[in-house]
């Protein structure tokens, strides 16, 4: 396990640990989170197994491309589900007793804008089949306002091979600012469950990642990570999300990614603030 010491000795500032802990500049997540349960489903598929629907929030909905082509992903998941569905319905009737249809809830929020090109939206899928409790799932979605299509982080990187330099980095810092916020929440993590052993320096590993909004005009301050319920702890911890600073990942970056960060966090506000 990677120590904070470690990672200071990697070049990682005591300024950037302080901008790690507790990721309260994208609680512009939560006002969108908040914007979504307000707002009337985008689509809706209800049966006697399956109650499913996608929801955009406004800023996503003011962006005809990335409209089209989020509610086509949802649409997708949906069809997809509806099918699974179906099948069980038919096979294991008594999984739908008394009515009670499969849940399929998938959101799509607008997290940041950088530089009017590159759109960060995160996912979030709630899912109830039976059992004890449901299930939430948080995925990220970066959008190129030029290309009109979905994009990876990899082009503002110099590298980004599997246990490379750059995921390695990203990785340390943010399994740190995690250990951060867990303190703060006053949660014990010296049990003999790993929770991160199955976040790895690989892109499709480390978490999902989103670009922080900046105190600077067309800037990211740095990239979000989220983590759904028992990805990096006990379900009942819940979601995380944490903020690893622009600063800690500088010398990675390539003439594109220098090009889009800079600044700070975003000061905190509150969930109710729209």
């Amino acid at each position: 396990m990677t120590s904070v010491a470690m990672i200071c000795h990697d070049s990682l500032s005591i300024k950037s640990l302080v901008k790690l802990s507790l990721f309260g500049g994208l609680i512009a997540i939560a006002c969108a989170s908040g914007a979504l349960a307000k707002s009337k489903p985008d689509s809706i598929v209800k049966t006697k197994y399956i109650d499913a629907s996608v929801t955009l929030d406004s800023a996503i909905r003011a962006n005809a491309p990335l409209t089209d082509n989020l509610l086509a992903d949802g649409k997708h998941w949906i069809e997809k589900n509806r099918v699974d569905a179906a099948k069980e319905f038919k096979s294991s009737p008594e999984l739908f007793r008394d009515g009670h249809a499969w849940t399929f809830e998938r959101s799509y929020a607008q997290t940041s804008n950088v530089g009017g090109r590159y759109v960060s939206i995160v996912r979030t899928d709630y899912v109830y089949t039976g059992g004890a409790h449901p299930n939430t799932l948080i995925d990220t979605i970066l959008w190129d306002e030029e290309a009109k299509k979905q994009i990876s982080i990899r082009p503002f990187f110099k590298e980004t091979a599997d246990n490379g330099p750059t995921l390695k980095r990203l990785r340390d810092a943010a399994m740190a600012a995690i250990k951060v916020e867990k303190e703060a929440r006053g949660i014990d993590d010296s049990g003999a469950i790993d929770w991160y052993k199955e976040v790895k320096p690989t892109l499709l590993n480390v978490g999902a990642i989103s670009l922080a909004p900046s105190t600077m005009a067309g800037k990211s301050a740095g990239l979000a990570f989220h983590y759904s319920p028992y990805a990096v702890g006990s379900y009942a911890e819940g979601s995380y999300t944490v903020f690893v600073p622009w600063e800690t990942f500088k010398e990675n970056l390539s003439t594109q990614g220098l090009a889009i960060f800079g600044g700070d966090q975003l000061p905190d506000t509150k969930p109710d603030a729209e």
